[in-house]
C-alpha cells in the first residue's frame, strides 16, 4: 500500500521517543501511574499518528522503559526511563 504522505511514527524508535516525551509531560497520579489514554490521545489527534504507533509502546515496554499494567489502562515509568530525561 502506498501512502500519499510520510508517516512519521511508522518507525518504532520515533514512536517510542514521542510516546516517552508525551508521557514525561503528563502529571502522574497515584503511585506514578499515567493513564494510557492521556498518551494515546495526543499521539492520535495532535500528532496525527497512524495506529502503527503502537509499536512504539511495545518497544518501550520491551526495552524496560515503561511498565504496562495488566489491565492495560495505565503505564509507569521505570528508573531506566527516568534516566533518559535526567
Amino acid at each position: 500500500m502506498k501512502f500519499s504522505t510520510d508517516r512519521p511514527f511508522a518507525a518504532p524508535e520515533k514512536a517510542t521517543r514521542k510516546r516517552l516525551e508525551t508521557a514525561n509531560t503528563i502529571e502522574a497520579i497515584q503511585d506514578g501511574r499515567i493513564h494510557i489514554e492521556k498518551i494515546n490521545g495526543p499521539m492520535l489527534y495532535h500528532e496525527r499518528a497512524t495506529p502503527e504507533y503502537k509499536a512504539g509502546l511495545d518497544l518501550a515496554i520491551s526495552r524496560g522503559w515503561l511498565l504496562l499494567h495488566e489491565s492495560g489502562t495505565f503505564v509507569k515509568f521505570t528508573p531506566a526511563a527516568a534516566e533518559l530525561f535526567a
